[in-house]
């Protein structure tokens, strides 16, 4: 891969290995992975309950760590780095959004969404600036005073995507984020998502069962038998 190449890519996966022991067996839950993501592009991983979907999420996002392997991030390997830097590093460049929204029930959307920012060291005042603008984004303008409780499924998702890109990171990681929603609810986030993907530079890797969401991405990898490999897009 050339340099050009290589700083066109916001996320890569070199030879990752992950593996568990259960008892006397040794169970691999992924084996020689390897992943690259162009800034803007919208990845769909695909595979079924078990396959290690979500462990793989985790390693790159940096929450777990690979037995062998890199995951490089705008260019720097979290694999090097200590706790606090690679803290420091996904604070920047990463957004979470999962399956339950993870929200803080104390504190309302507003504060929520600016959370992360204030964790990196912002003003109050700019940070619930760029929340409102963040809330106005996902159609909550009119909610950011409430908290998540006084919100509906729906709702608390997307105030979960607006925590999630309100410090304009270079990569969004989703785990099933229309998984605990109905149907109707579920294509409102994928149209949400397909419009503020249109919008930005953020790349979006969605591990989803959905396969409307699935086939929305630019791309859908399948993830099975421990090992990573594309998988071609049906027509719409």
């Amino acid at each position: 891969m050339s340099e050009t190449q290589k700083n066109d890519l916001s996320l890569e996966c070199v030879g990752l290995n992950k593996h568990y022991d259960q008892g006397p067996a040794v169970v691999d839950v992924l084996r020689d992975v390897n992943l690259s993501l162009k800034k803007g592009e919208r990845l769909a991983i695909v595979g079924s309950s078990g396959s290690g979907k979500s462990t793989l999420l985790n390693l790159i996002g940096g929450l777990d760590t690979a037995d062998s392997g890199s995951v490089r991030l705008m260019g720097q390997d979290f694999s090097v780095l200590g706790d606090n830097k690679r803290g420091l590093l996904r604070n920047q460049f990463l957004g979470f959004v999962y399956q339950f929204h993870h929200l803080l029930g104390e504190f309302t959307a507003q504060e929520n969404v600016a959370m992360p920012r204030l964790i990196a060291g912002e003003s109050r005042r700019e940070a619930m600036k760029a929340a409102t603008q963040w809330l106005d984004r996902v159609g909550l303008a009119e909610r950011q005073l409430h908290k998540p409780g006084e919100l509906s499924g729906g709702e608390r998702q997307r105030v979960a995507i607006a925590r999630a890109l309100v410090n304009d990171p270079a990569c969004v990681l989703m785990d099933e984020p229309t998984g605990n929603l109905d149907q109707q609810t579920a294509q409102s986030i994928q149209q949400l998502l397909e419009t503020l993907s249109r919008d930005s530079s953020t790349s979006f890797i969605i591990v989803t069962h959905d396969e409307h969401l699935a086939q929305s991405m630019d791309r859908v990898m399948l993830l099975a038998d421990a090992s990573l490999c594309e998988q071609e897009k049906s027509e719409q």
